[in-house]
């Protein structure tokens, strides 16, 4: 695992997992997180791939998505942005919470949890949730 900071992000490769898709969540999570700031600028492909040591066409590829998103928005000669709609990063914070909790629920149904079960679990460890 290679962990790097770049501009105001921080980021965690894994090289054995595909890394358009590990900068794509990353940054997602960072935005919906608040850690990256509605209309803040993002290091430039190239400031992101020399950090990361990744091909910028691999940061392109995700920055490409982030903007189809619409999470950013690219300016002509200025870079690229975050978005300054706080409705669409709820809507892609739930869509990220959504898809947790799936995958969460998928888990726990695999090893034989019933939601009955699940929900006794959530109920005991809910008060170590800050």
């Amino acid at each position: 695992m290679n962990d790097v900071q770049v501009g105001g992000m921080r980021l965690l490769l894994d090289l054995s997992q595909p890394l358009y898709e590990q900068v794509l969540d990353q940054v997602r999570s960072s935005i919906a997180k608040g850690e990256i700031a509605l209309g803040d600028k993002i290091p430039s492909v190239r400031e992101m791939a020399q950090a990361l040591k990744i091909n910028p066409n691999t940061v392109m590829r995700a920055y490409q998505e982030l903007e189809r998103d619409g999470l950013t928005q690219t300016r002509r000669g200025q870079g690229t942005f975050i978005t300054t709609d706080a409705d669409k990063v709820q809507e892609v914070r739930n869509g990220l919470a959504e898809r947790a909790v799936d995958e969460f629920l998928g888990r726990m149904a695999s090893l034989g949890f019933t939601l009955k079960d699940i929900e006794r679990l959530i109920g005991r460890k809910g008060g170590d949730l800050k």
